[in-house]
């Protein structure tokens, strides 16, 4: 398990006291939440052995909503109502959105950050992010029967500070305490044990649902150095998706 020793100034630490923190890839098209048992990682499984939460959100009414693969599996039937790849919304407004227009659901120009019209009224992207969280912070109590001190969230590494920012709101409101955001080629780096291999400078391509990046890493003794990273915000899976789906018409 992922334990944490928490002493206050003054206190020593409790030898008998755990507190239980686990790591969060909340991903565009796909999310999930992993901790450490008995030294080795794993991904955490919903009640139904699946390790992987569709980034999906379908808003029913103002009280009702499904999350995850009931939500995906009502996105043809419902598409004003089922909020997907909201991760590409999250601290911008309208005009960041270029891909508006093509959306199923309709969004709404607000100050600081673009609305989400559902049937429930309007949703925030970090409202709807919460919703994403507050299930794998679920699923992850439930595995250790225990509540969960903290969590260690992935983002991109091109995010700016308003659209960090939101990931951390978006965190809180879902009952999460974030105890650090980690940029994922860097999380990808330590996954693969490039920590523990030859200091250098490593190559870290990250094919996402909403984009394709490059990143370079400068490993010093045993510290990733971020030195520069580039690629096209709107060039993943779901752009992939959309070109086929075009392509496909446009041969009909």
């Amino acid at each position: 398990m992922a334990l944490l020793q928490i002493s206050e100034p003054g206190q020593s630490p409790n030898p008998h006291g755990r507190r239980i923190a686990v790591g969060i890839d909340l991903g565009t098209t796909h999310s999930l939440v992993a901790a450490v048992r008995n030294g080795v990682p794993e991904c955490l499984p919903d009640d139904q052995g699946r390790v992987i939460l569709p980034s999906v959100v379908r808003y029913l009414d103002a009280q009702r909503r499904q999350i995850g693969f009931d939500a995906l599996a009502q996105q043809s039937n419902d598409p004003g109502n089922t909020i997907a790849s909201v991760k590409r919304l999250m601290g911008r407004g309208l005009a960041d959105v270029a891909h508006a227009a093509r959306l199923p659901y309709a969004l709404v120009d607000a100050p600081g950050m673009v609305r989400v019209r559902t049937i429930a009224g309007e949703k925030s992207p970090v409202e709807v992010s919460a919703e994403i969280l507050a299930t794998l912070r679920f699923r992850a109590e439930d595995s250790f029967a225990d509540d969960i001190f903290g969590a260690v969230i992935t983002v991109p590494a091109y995010f700016d500070d308003a659209q960090r920012q939101a990931t951390k709101d978006a965190a809180q409101l879902a009952g999460l305490n974030v105890l650090r955001l980690i940029n994922e080629p860097t999380a990808a780096a330590i996954a693969y044990g490039l920590d523990n291999a030859s200091e250098g400078i490593y190559a870290v391509f990250d094919l996402g649902g909403g984009t394709f990046d490059i990143s370079v890493l400068r490993l010093t003794r045993g510290v990733f150095e971020v030195m520069a990273t580039g690629g096209d915000s709107a060039l993943g899976g779901d752009d992939y998706d959309r070109a086929l789906a075009d392509w496909a018409l446009a041969q009909v």
